[in-house]
């Protein structure tokens, strides 16, 4: 990054705090620091530390994928709100908003910079019109990107029924420091989402350099997933064509390289569209540290399933841990939640199933595992479409493991009693419950927020 702009990195709040300055170092004075040409404003967005890392993981801590060893529960690596997350405590709270709140939010101020600049270089006609168009879809994806990662652990699941009550996230839509917004319902906040995501993907080149500059296929892969978050199904369905049109490559697990430690993806494969990884800051989650894969989920791959040695391998004590981070390199604790295609295969296979078009859900199902078991493969069938539905579902858990999608799939599917899940653990002779459709899931926002600002906390 230049250093014309480099000042920008220091420049972002802890939302709605009463005094800004305890949070930021802006230059006042210099003239070196300016946001001024389309240039800028594209080296901002290639700041990948800020706009395509540092995404919340504190869903996955909470899900059901992961467990911790008595031993690993009481690590001193860990600290007393990681162990109130992992067992649901009512009062389980960060205390400080950095980085699961502060960081993604950091991603929403570098994109309403570059959205005022894009408006200022068009008024005076500062760049072509394509360039700019780029910019602010590029820009207007990032903020629906990271609101909506902020959404899934901090705002209530949307309903149809209560949305326009829940309180949803403060919608900082410009990067007036001064200006501290209030929290928005949930159905405004995904409102405000789907609009971002909508322009920008009218604006968007279909494709782009590299995975951590969003595209067409980008845009429409997050609007299938934010709408499937939704429970909006025929939407879901519509996007998630529309990107596999663009981009449906898959990988063949069968011809990964395997090494020792199995480091084999890398962090820009073929199946990747938009690249993004959560913070690295907790420990229970890394795969080289202490968190264990579900033994329950471990035993749902079968022996001719390439995943079960390409996404988990064996610890030694009976326990797996996970190793199929498409953020490239096992022992990154950053975990990927960017958007790939076999994520829209399976969206559009369930989109399909819950439409009774139990063909076509079968035939995107089969073409992806045909590229994750050894050959030869025997297509699954399905007689109607609960069944179709049943083996998706599974197949979705299997393959999208620690992807930063399980907490929002438990949210989503405990609506329905088919598939609602009571998750249960056992630390230290102790046991603890989340039945389906607990406030506790929706987390705390963090405490420095709530002190330091004016919005309220979620309701316990």
């Amino acid at each position: 990054m230049s250093m014309k702009i480099y000042y920008i990195i220091i420049a972002m709040i802890v939302l709605l705090t009463p005094s800004c300055q305890k949070y930021v170092d802006i230059p006042t004075n210099s003239t070196t620091g300016r946001l001024e040409t389309a240039k800028d404003c594209q080296l901002l967005l290639d700041n990948d530390a800020v706009m395509n890392e540092g995404y919340p993981n504190d869903g996955e801590l909470s899900a059901d994928d992961l467990y911790l060893k008595d031993e690993g529960f009481q690590a001193s690596t860990l600290d007393q709100s990681d162990r109130d997350l992992y067992v649901w405590s009512k009062n389980a709270i960060r205390a400080s908003s950095d980085p699961q709140w502060l960081k993604p939010y950091y991603t929403v101020y570098y994109a309403n910079l570059v959205l005022e600049q894009v408006d200022k270089l068009e008024s005076k006609g500062g760049a072509d019109q394509i360039t700019l168009n780029t910019l602010r879809g590029s820009a207007l994806f990032f903020r629906a990107f990271a609101f909506w990662q902020l959404a899934q652990i901090y705002a209530p699941p949307y309903s149809t029924t209560s949305s326009n009550q829940d309180l949803g996230l403060p919608l900082k839509l410009n990067s007036d420091i001064s200006q501290k917004p209030t929290r928005s319902s949930v159905s405004d906040t995904y409102l405000q989402i789907l609009k971002d995501l909508n322009e920008s993907s009218n604006l968007l080149p279909e494709t782009s350099l590299v995975p951590t500059r969003p595209n067409k296929a980008a845009a429409y892969a997050m609007l299938a997933r934010v709408y499937l978050s939704k429970e909006d199904y025929s939407e879901a369905f519509i996007f998630s064509n529309l990107s596999l049109k663009l981009n449906n490559k898959l990988l063949s697990y069968s011809s990964l390289q395997m090494n020792d430690e199995s480091a084999f993806f890398n962090a820009f494969n073929n199946e990747v569209i938009f690249h993004a990884v959560t913070n690295g800051n907790s420990v229970a989650i890394n795969p080289f540290d202490i968190g264990r894969i579900d033994p329950e989920l471990c035993n749902l791959y079968q022996d001719n399933d390439l995943r079960k040695t390409v996404i988990i391998a064996p610890v030694g004590d009976g326990s797996f841990r996970f190793i199929g981070n498409y953020a490239g390199g096992t022992a990154s604790s950053k975990l990927f939640v960017g958007l790939a295609t076999d994520e829209l295969y399976l969206i559009r296979a369930e989109c399909n199933a819950r439409a009774n078009r139990v063909v076509e859900a079968m035939e995107d199902l089969n073409i992806l595992l045909k590229n994750r078991f050894t050959e030869p493969y025997t297509d699954l069938t399905a007689a109607d479409s609960d069944k179709a539905l049943t083996y998706i579902l599974m197949e979705r858990r299997k393959e999208l493991l620690m992807r930063g999608l399980r907490w929002t799939d438990l949210r989503r599917l405990n609506r329905d009693t088919h598939y609602a899940k009571t998750l249960k653990r056992i630390v230290m002779g102790d046991s603890y419950i989340l039945p389906p459709n607990d406030i506790r899931y929706t987390l705390l926002i963090p405490n420095e927020v709530i002190v330091n600002g004016i919005i309220p906390q979620n309701v316990r």
